[in-house]
């Protein structure tokens, strides 16, 4: 059976990084995008342009209809999803708790958890003997992200609670769930929360000693999408430098 995966949020960061590097692996990839038109179809023409297999689909995946659209276009183009990568994620400026508006909260948590919980179910449905979902965290579930991003980091918390609990609700149908915590990674998303220098600005309290990259999350990624960690499910990687 060809290998089939939807990666989310794929136009940029640790999403594109996948693509290439699954792409390299003979994964046939849905690269999805919501805002990023150019972004999507330069990354998609580059990985077929250099022997892959890779289209993109622009969805807004918190939105339920949207996702089976979704689901059923790459089914049709490339067959049966096999692996699926929830990644799309949502940051915004930080700032303290009590600054974090109700609408703001529950943006963030439909972007970073809705949006994980209908993909899984989306694949969960097409399911065809066996799979493997990876779920994109973030060491902030761990640390709680306290005066910069409360909202960001229970979001993370909740895709946790749902990795552990798909992981064991899904091992009996063969199918695999497990995570990657990325640390300071960098991406634009520190943009996004209003300072593009933060890993710079926090390297030397890493034990490693500085920020980490895309590729070396995707490599993460990769591995607990492949056979090779067949025996892996419920399982956290904390690609964060020691942090």
């Amino acid at each position: 059976m060809d290998k089939v995966v939807i990666i989310t949020g794929a136009s940029r960061g640790i999403g594109a990084a996948s693509a290439k590097l699954l792409a390299q692996q003979d994964y046939k990839v849905c690269i999805n995008y919501l805002k990023n038109d150019e972004i999507a179809h330069c990354l998609c023409d580059e990985i077929n342009q250099t022997g892959g297999r890779a289209m993109v689909f622009k969805a807004d995946v918190s939105q339920e209809a949207e996702v089976k659209a979704m689901f059923s276009a790459v089914k049709a183009e490339f067959g049966s999803i096999t692996h699926l990568v929830n990644n799309v994620g949502v940051l915004f400026t930080k700032t303290s708790c009590t600054e974090i508006s109700a609408e703001r909260f529950m943006r963030v948590m439909q972007a970073n958890v809705l949006s994980a919980f209908l993909c899984s179910k989306a694949f969960i449905e097409q399911h065809q003997g066996y799979g493997a979902i990876v779920n994109v965290s973030s060491a902030a579930a761990r640390t709680g992200a306290p005066f910069e991003y409360v909202d960001y980091a229970a979001s993370k918390g909740a895709m946790d609670s749902l990795t552990k609990g798909l992981s064991l609700e899904l091992a009996p149908h063969n199918i695999r769930v497990n995570a990657v915590r990325p640390g300071f990674i960098e991406t634009d998303i520190h943009a996004d929360g209003g300072e593009p220098g933060r890993v710079q600005r926090l390297s030397s309290q890493i034990p490693l000693q500085r920020g980490g990259t895309a590729e070396e999350v995707a490599q993460s990624i990769s591995w607990l999408l492949s056979d090779a960690a067949s025996y892996v499910t419920g399982s956290f990687i904390d690609v964060a430098g020691g942090k």
